[in-house]
């Protein structure tokens, strides 16, 4: 059964999930991409793919480094499932460079439960966030994330809060310093940056209204017991779930607002869903419920591709 199968953690499953992700990328590329084929092109996919796989592995190491669930392969399963459920999320390499720029910057705010190099880990947050900013306007929403940090892990020191804006600092002036060097209108960037949206209409493709609707019953119906488990965690970790759960909720809110809706913009809700959809696998007592589950989100993408 393949819950079983991955309930453990082993490296044939990265295997397996690169593989997959390989397949997904092949297609939804080749349904994507009319310009005729050269190296260029190639080499210039590849680098987008090896992109992806470092999602993968970015993820994987974000959660048993902070042991956001128990050691298996549900996470990597479910994020490279979330991606074949809605191929489009990857068209993007813009969102998946700031997606990996967003998981960076998790990873050092979760690492702030320690309570060492606070400076350190609050800059690279807040520097990672805004160079994510420059692929996508909207991820500047995620710096919410770093003042939730602050109040979970009760972190009062004035001058901690003052580092991330020099974090933000740091990337505005030499994103401008590019910009004069290159000639670019950084005035017009700027007004340019922040345009929104709340016109759906694109997504009204019935292969993406089947995976939104599956992403947010699953989401919805794990967030649920997610947040009934927060209590049952441990007191020192309590904080790292909050902010799994927090940005969850920004990537939805980014999902909603950016202007150019096609897809691509769900991506930045799989790495948190997948993380809390695999911590409500853990609590399944029913096997075969979780079996439905799994095969469900198996089943869909192959559906989706007749529709």
């Amino acid at each position: 059964m393949i819950s079983s199968f991955f309930e453990k953690s082993k490296p044939i499953h990265s295997v397996i999930a690169v593989s997959v992700l390989l397949l997904v990328f092949v297609f939804a590329k080749i349904s994507a991409i009319s310009e005729p084929f050269s190296l260029y092109l190639l080499f210039k996919q590849i680098g987008v793919f090896a992109l992806c796989v470092l999602t993968v592995f970015l993820l994987d190491f974000l959660v048993s480094k902070n042991n956001l669930t128990r050691k298996n392969s549900y996470k990597v399963l479910i994020f490279v499932l979330f991606v074949a459920l809605l191929p489009n999320s990857i068209l993007n390499t813009d969102y998946i460079i700031a997606n990996i720029f967003v998981l960076f910057a998790m990873r050092r705010l979760i690492s702030l439960r320690s309570q060492k190099q606070i400076k350190k880990k609050l800059f690279d947050a807040a520097f990672w966030i805004s160079l994510a900013t420059l692929f996508c306007p909207w991820c500047g929403l995620f710096f919410f994330l770093i003042i939730i940090s602050l109040f979970l892990y009760s972190i009062v020191d004035i001058k901690n809060w003052i580092v991330p804006i020099i974090g933000v600092a740091t990337v505005v002036i030499i994103g401008w310093s590019f910009m004069i060097v290159a000639g670019m209108d950084y005035v017009a960037y700027v007004n340019n940056m922040f345009g929104v949206s709340f016109d759906f209409s694109k997504l009204n493709d019935l292969s993406i209204v089947v995976a939104i609707t599956l992403l947010l019953s699953y989401g919805n119906w794990a967030i649920i017991f997610y947040i009934k488990q927060l209590k049952s965690k441990k007191k020192n970790y309590r904080p790292s779930f909050i902010i799994i759960l927090v940005a969850e909720i920004i990537a939805l809110a980014v999902a909603v607002v950016i202007p150019d809706k096609n897809g691509s913009e769900f991506l930045f809700l799989f790495a948190p869903l997948a993380i809390i959809l695999t911590n409500y696998f853990e609590i399944i007592e029913e096997k075969w419920f979780r079996e439905v589950l799994i095969m469900l989100l198996i089943v869909a993408p192959i559906v989706n591709l007749i529709l």
